[in-house]
C-alpha cells in the first residue's frame, strides 16, 4: 500500500508551454515549486493526487468544458480514464500521461455516455489504445453522437468526430478488467447524469465521471436527480480514500456527500415553485440565480439552462 501524505492533491495550472509550475497545497496551504516538471500542453491543468503518485489527472481548457480524464500507471503501462472531448485534448492527455510515466497507454474506460467522455477515442485508437466500455453505454453512444454533433460540430471542426466512435464492449454487468500489469474493476451502474454509467474501482480510488463535479455545477439534463441520489450511495458503499470526479479537483468521500448535498438543495429550491406544467422560465430564472449565489464561483452555470428545466419536468411528473 503506498503511503498517504497528509496533503491529498497537487494542483499544477500551466499557462502556456511553461515549466516552473507553482502550486497551492489544499489541505496544508503550502506551496509546491518544480523547474523539473515536464511540460504541459498550453492551457492544461494537471492535478496529481498526492500520496499515490499511480494516479494522475489531466483536466482540459475551459473551452473542453474542463473535462478531468485520469491515468492509473501499472507495472506495464497506464490505463487511462475517458477520452477527452476534443482531439487535440485527447493527444494532450495521453503525451501527458506517457510523458510524466514514460510509460504507454494501453487501454481507456468510458465512464458515460457523454461526449467529452468519448469523444477521443479514435485518437487513442489510432495509438494502439483499447478503448472499452460497458454494453449498456457502448449502445448509447451512436445516438448521443448524432444529436451532440448539431451542437458542436461546426463550432469545433476539425478538432471533434463527424462519426460517432466505435469503442469496445467489456459486457453489462460488474467485472474485473485487467491490463498493463493491473486489476481494475468497472462497475455498471444506472441512471444519474447520464442514463447509464460505469465507475472504475482500484484499490482505494474511484473514478466515477460526471456523478460529482467538484465546484462545478452538476449536468442535470436528464431530470434524474432521484436516481443519482442512489448512485451517489452505491459509491459510498465501495468505501472509497479518494474521489475522482468529471469536473474539478480529485478529494474524498466528501465529495459524495457535497455531490449529494448540492442534488438535494436543487431538488428543494424547485419543489418551493410548486411545479406544475408548462415550465415556468420566470420561476426557472429565479432558481438559477439562487444556485448561483448559493454556490459562488461555480464552474459552468450554464449547465443549469437545461438542467433545471429538467429537474422541474421531473417533479411536475412526479405530481400527477
Amino acid at each position: 500500500m503506498v503511503n498517504k501524505l497528509d496533503s491529498v492533491l497537487v494542483s499544477i495550472l500551466v499557462s502556456g508551454l511553461v515549466s516552473g509550475a507553482v502550486s497551492g497545497c489544499s489541505h496544508c496551504g503550502t506551496k509546491v515549486t518544480s523547474a523539473s516538471q515536464p511540460r504541459a500542453a498550453a492551457g492544461a491543468e494537471v492535478v496529481l493526487v498526492h500520496g499515490d503518485a499511480r494516479v494522475g489527472t489531466y483536466i482540459s481548457k475551459q473551452s473542453a468544458f474542463s473535462t478531468s480524464s485520469y491515468w492509473i500507471e501499472g507495472p506495464t503501462g497506464l490505463i487511462l480514464i475517458d477520452t477527452q472531448f476534443l482531439f487535440s485534448a485527447a493527444e494532450e492527455l495521453v503525451n501527458w500521461a506517457e510523458q510524466v510515466t514514460g510509460k504507454k497507454a494501453v487501454l481507456a474506460i468510458v465512464l458515460h455516455p457523454n461526449p467529452d467522455k468519448f469523444n477521443g477515442t479514435a485518437v487513442l485508437q489510432k495509438r494502439g489504445i483499447r478503448v472499452v466500455t460497458s454494453e449498456q453505454v457502448l449502445q448509447m453512444i451512436p445516438s448521443v453522437h448524432e444529436d451532440r454533433h448539431h451542437w458542436f460540430y461546426d463550432r469545433y471542426k476539425p478538432d471533434y468526430p463527424d462519426v460517432a466512435p466505435v469503442l469496445e464492449s467489456f459486457g453489462a454487468v460488474t467485472r474485473e478488467i485487467e491490463a498493463a500489469g493491473l486489476k481494475i474493476k468497472a462497475h455498471v451502474l444506472g441512471a444519474g447524469c447520464s442514463e447509464h454509467h460505469v465507475v472504475v474501482e482500484y484499490d482505494n480510488h474511484v473514478f466515477v465521471g460526471d456523478l460529482v463535479a467538484n465546484n462545478h455545477h452538476s449536468w442535470l439534463e436528464i431530470g434524474k436527480t432521484d436516481e443519482w441520489l442512489k448512485r451517489l450511495a452505491e459509491i459510498r458503499r465501495l468505501k472509497p480514500e479518494f474521489v475522482h470526479p468529471g469536473r474539478g479537483a480529485n478529494g474524498g468521500p466528501e465529495l459524495l456527500d457535497r455531490e449529494e448535498s448540492y442534488l438535494k438543495h436543487v431538488m428543494a429550491l424547485v419543489a418551493r415553485a410548486h411545479p406544475r406544467m408548462p415550465v415556468n422560465d420566470q420561476a426557472i430564472a429565479h432558481i438559477q440565480t439562487q444556485l448561483e449565489k448559493d454556490y459562488p464561483g461555480y464552474g459552468n452555470a450554464y449547465f443549469l439552462e437545461s438542467g433545471l428545466p429538467a429537474e422541474w419536468e421531473r417533479q411536475a411528473a412526479a405530481r400527477k
